[in-house]
């Protein structure tokens, strides 16, 4: 009798512990595989391409990160002239464009004129892309004036279409150069 008293305490016993182990390892697996799963879902889908490219392209084309950087809005000083490049088919200053200004600006309380030149690539519409040339010298004589340069210092040049080497993305741009 006693034998049978330690054999039903020892069956619940078990009972218990593969009752407790089967618990922690269903959750085991169930909590793994929710892991897994957020480790292995795709990142954020990137932007569309009309929005890397500015230009209607169909969905399933890849746009290379060279071309999209090459593409986003930038801001260079070279030789002393300030250049705004801009993203196709975007007038936005690119961020860093009032510490670009500065020696330009400068130059303006210096009582020196500026010229303000934009330039438009040659793809499309010639004069949507002369009105967009327009547009973003605008955006520049904008800045500067809200730098606190006079507008009558300001000299703004028709735009022009740039022809010969270099990218769409080089030709779209402002130019400011002091004379």
């Amino acid at each position: 009798m006693f034998s049978q008293d330690d054999d039903s305490q020892q069956r619940v016993a078990l009972f218990l512990v593969f009752g407790l182990v089967a618990i922690v390892v269903a959750s085991m697996l169930v909590f793994g595989v929710h892991k897994v799963r957020s480790f292995a879902r795709p990142a954020a889908p990137a932007a569309p391409a009309a929005l890397i490219a500015g230009k209607v392209v169909a969905a399933p084309a890849v746009v290379s990160m060279a071309q999209a950087v090459s593409d986003a809005a930038s801001v260079k000083v070279e030789q002393g002239v300030v250049k705004f490049y801009f993203a196709s088919g975007k007038a936005d200053l690119a961020a860093g464009a009032r510490e670009a200004l500065a020696d330009v600006v400068k130059g303006a309380q210096a009582g020196r004129k500026l010229v303000v030149s934009g330039f438009h690539d040659a793809t499309g519409n010639a004069a949507q892309n002369a009105e967009l040339a327009k547009q973003r010298a605008l955006a520049v004589r904008d800045a500067l004036m809200a730098a606190g340069v006079a507008e009558g210092q300001i000299e703004l040049k028709k735009p022009e279409q740039v022809t010969g080497s270099g990218t769409d993305a080089e030709a779209r741009r402002v130019e400011i150069s002091l004379q």
